[in-house]
């Protein structure tokens, strides 16, 4: 923990008389001595409280070391969730009244808000709630503990408390599509396949042939035909969604869950979310994150494969690619198999990920890009450069992004700006109506 200067505490881990105790102790014995030198009893009358404080306090002079520790009631949170840092006491029979002091990491919320708290403890040990409001991995519960005897006599502490680590995962904003996945190839799932099989979706009505179920007999219009028909039904399958998160920078300012979102916020959370939603409709989902971690998750499915993709979010740091790695191996090592879909988040201001994604869209591949650059973005001030050419370089570097844009339009790979529910509808139902026409693939 490292405390604002305001409340740099020095830590102690035994007894020690309080300031009260010796500006009790000096008064009462100043108000004595000048009683009996110039033989005034209204003296003693003044220090008479200050000997009663005195004597109270050592009477209740501690001889035990009390035992303090700490611990979260969570270790693994969503972004706006909360926890309690708990604190366990023992040999704790001398005490009246602990004091709490938490450590204030950022992006991280306290109750009380200035992170004070302090009971008497016949009141119970009071505790402190505790919400990060940003993803990654946060060290919270960091605190300094103090313990004080009857009549505020002796103090033990302040005494400094290790925390815990907590993962934050991303929250995944409410998201739902109803767009078919373009080239769904796997064996069981939600959507439609363009070849029939045992579904539930209407493909039409054809007569009887050798081995149609006879539960797929359609009686009215056999009877009013006078030949048996039956129903015939598209499969249903699953697909492979490879979600490419651009970590390479981030953009714009970040006030956590309740304030501005970043550039890599909105790529992180819309991640989360295009993740739980295929997990929950039976696809494989697989993540690739190009920057300083290079985390990756293989295609999965289930509840326990999306904690997976979330955790690997919560990891995510900033920064450039190793050195030797560049867009040609990032392509290499995507594993696009056939019939994937390739959904990219990103800023789109680095031209590795520009490359990859017409690279992808050149080889045949599905590719959607996600513009997660945010309206208000501004480039953060250098010391010792002016700031209208800082404003001028972005300006023009805002031109070429729009350019490279431009130019995965017309290769055919679309481009949205995430916007929460209904982002990539539209955009999905134009990629399944395309993947149904033959088309030339670039080898």
């Amino acid at each position: 923990m490292t405390p604002t200067p305001s409340r740099v505490l020095t830590a102690t881990s035994h007894w020690r008389p309080t300031a009260a105790l010796g500006r009790a102790l000096v008064v009462s014995g100043i108000a004595l001595a000048v009683a009996l030198v110039v033989g005034d009893p209204s003296l003693v009358v003044i220090a008479a409280p200050f000997v009663l404080l005195v004597a109270l306090s050592l009477v209740h002079r501690p001889t035990r070391e009390p035992r303090l520790d700490s611990h979260l009631d969570h270790v693994i949170l969503h972004e706006g969730q909360g926890t309690t840092a708990r604190l366990a006491m023992a040999d704790v029979d001398e005490v009246e009244f602990v004091t709490r002091v938490a450590g204030r990491p950022p992006y991280v919320a306290l109750r009380p808000s200035g992170g004070y708290v302090g009971r008497l403890l016949a009141e119970g040990v009071p505790d402190v709630e505790i919400s990060p409001r940003r993803w990654g991995r946060r060290f919270l519960g960091e605190e300094y503990v103090a313990l004080y005897t009857p009549w505020a006599g002796f103090r033990y502490g302040p005494i400094a408390l290790g925390g815990q680590q907590v993962r934050v995962l991303p929250v995944t904003p409410p998201y739902d599509s109803r767009a078919e996945v373009p080239q769904p190839l796997g064996l069981v799932g939600a959507h439609r396949s363009r070849r029939p099989g045992s579904g539930t979706e209407l493909a039409g009505i054809r007569t009887f042939q050798a081995g149609d179920r006879l539960r797929r007999i359609n009686w009215r219009v056999s009877l009013r035909t006078g030949a048996l028909h039956v129903v015939t039904t598209r499969a249903e399958e699953d697909t492979g969604v490879l979600l490419v998160v651009d970590a390479l920078a981030d953009h714009g300012p970040s006030d956590g869950i309740d304030g501005a979102a970043s550039s890599l916020d909105l790529t992180v959370r819309a991640a989360a979310a295009i993740a739980e939603h295929h997990v929950r409709t039976g696809d494989r989902v697989a993540l690739r994150v190009v920057g300083r971690g290079g985390e990756q998750v293989g295609y999965g499915a289930g509840a326990r494969h999306l904690r997976m993709i979330q955790d690997r979010l919560s990891t995510i740091q900033v920064g450039e690619v190793a050195e030797g790695a560049g867009a040609d191996d990032g392509v290499l090592r995507l594993g696009v198999t056939g019939g994937a879909v390739v959904i990219v988040m990103s800023p789109m201001l680095a031209e590795s990920v520009g490359t990859v994604a017409a690279t992808l869209t050149r080889r045949g591949v599905t590719v959607l890009v996600i513009d997660t650059l945010p309206p208000d973005a501004r480039p953060p001030r250098l010391d010792g450069v002016e700031p209208g050419l800082v404003d001028l370089a972005w300006r023009m570097r805002r031109i070429e992004r729009s350019v490279v844009l431009d130019r995965l339009a017309m290769l055919g790979c679309p481009v949205v700006a995430w916007r929460g529910p209904g982002t990539v509808d539209d955009v999905m139902r134009r990629l399944a109506r395309r993947a149904q026409q033959p088309r030339v693939a670039v080898r």
